[in-house]
């Protein structure tokens, strides 16, 4: 992605983040294809936006991690609608760094670690004990520093298109599409 795009995108959402009536502040939604062919959307906390791409957090053995080693094929959409943008991506994840998945482990809070560690996030719940039940039984038995486990990390998606909207009140909406043509970076205007 080239750094006009990651400017752009970098400056709305810092815009965004300021401003944001949201306690979940770099909330974007990510798409995915799951096994039957149909689309799942969720949301995830957005961690950064380099000219490699997007990157965000998540277990590998959750269904979105699953779907994703099944069909890289991805999009993202930010909505800030207290400043009239949206941004929608579409590109193909890749597995961040195991180094980089340290970083980004080593700024969750100790619950959120604990969560991760003590859940198979996405899979069906079959214990006795409620779910709060469970997870303050295992914060009563933990140990500090809580270390990574293996399955979880992060993505990072490479854009193959970036959109951004800006909304106007009469909807004639700017619509600038930036696309990568296996050489450059293309830009053009859509329509509202």
């Amino acid at each position: 992605m080239n750094a006009l795009i990651t400017n752009k995108f970098q400056r709305i959402w810092q815009q965004a983040k300021e401003s944001s009536p949201l306690k979940q502040q770099s909330a974007v939604c990510i798409s995915t294809i799951n096994q039957s062919g149909y689309p799942e959307s969720r949301f995830v906390d957005l961690k950064a936006v380099s000219t490699v791409g997007f990157t965000f957090c998540t277990a590998y053995n959750s269904a979105k991690g699953r779907q994703i080693e099944m069909n890289p094929k991805v999009s993202l959409v930010a909505w800030w609608d207290h400043i009239g943008y949206q941004v929608r991506v579409v590109g193909t994840a890749a597995r961040i760094t195991n180094e980089l998945a340290d970083e980004y482990w080593n700024t969750r809070s100790f619950e959120a670690q604990m969560s991760t560690t003590t859940f198979a996030q996405s899979r069906e719940w079959t214990a006795d004990s409620a779910p709060l039940t469970h997870f303050e039984q295992a914060l009563a038995n933990a140990e500090c520093p809580v270390q990574r486990p293996a399955f979880w990390g992060g993505y990072t998606i490479k854009p193959q298109a970036v959109e951004f909207l800006t909304f106007m009140s009469n909807r004639v909406h700017q619509r600038e599409h930036f696309s990568w043509d296996g050489t450059s970076w293309q830009k053009r205007l859509l329509q509202p």
